[in-house]
């Protein structure tokens, strides 16, 4: 019984990277859980982690976009740099698939800034004649949930989430959901670094 759950795992893991990869599904629940409806099963026990998924994905990529998606990668995090510096004033970090590299041609670029007021980064792209789209998100920081504005607009070709926190949390520990691992981050001379690493 434990082989075949681990065996359906890995075909939930592999279905979830290939949706990821071909359809440009960022979010790894709705990735897993359209899998798990492809592989038939409703059992949430075969459900794999995030970090299988990824695993996954990396291995998916690596076989069948090996030429593609390090260029991909590349371009996505030159216009990551390129919005941080623009938006240098609330100290923007990077975070998710174009940090973790397995960012592909449907990904798009996240970015958390800092802001007294989510007002004063609405009011720079409305000077910068930057048309976005509002929604809210729920995160954790500092061990509590709260929700936050996520400012979506296209940034020279790709799609850019800003999500804005508290000035004051900037050195506080983020994740997207209690229970969940910290979130990676980089700021604009890591992803500079980067870019100069992996010309």
């Amino acid at each position: 019984m434990q082989g075949i759950r681990y065996d359906m795992r890995r075909q939930i893991a592999y279905l979830a990277a290939r949706l990821m990869a071909e359809n440009g599904i960022s979010d790894f629940a709705i990735a897993k859980q359209k899998a798990a409806r492809q592989a038939g099963t409703s059992d949430t026990n075969s459900l794999p982690d995030n970090r299988e998924i990824e695993i996954a994905l990396r291995a998916y990529q690596a076989l069948f976009l090996g030429d593609e998606q390090p260029k991909q990668l590349h371009r996505l995090r030159e216009l990551a740099l390129e919005a941080m510096r623009l938006l240098s004033d609330f100290k923007p970090l990077l975070t998710g698939s174009v940090l973790k590299g397995t960012a592909g041609a449907h990904s798009g670029i996240d970015l958390q800034l800092f802001a007294n007021d989510s007002k004063e980064v609405e009011l720079f792209l409305i000077n910068h004649g930057i048309i976005y789209r509002t929604q809210l998100r729920h995160v954790c920081v500092g061990g509590k949930s709260r929700e936050i504005p996520v400012l979506r607009l296209e940034f020279s070709g790709a799609q850019l989430s800003l999500a804005v926190f508290p000035a004051l949390s900037s050195r506080i520990t983020l994740k997207n959901r209690e229970g969940s691992s910290s979130l990676e981050r980089a700021g604009i001379r890591e992803v500079a670094a980067m870019l100069t690493e992996n010309p």
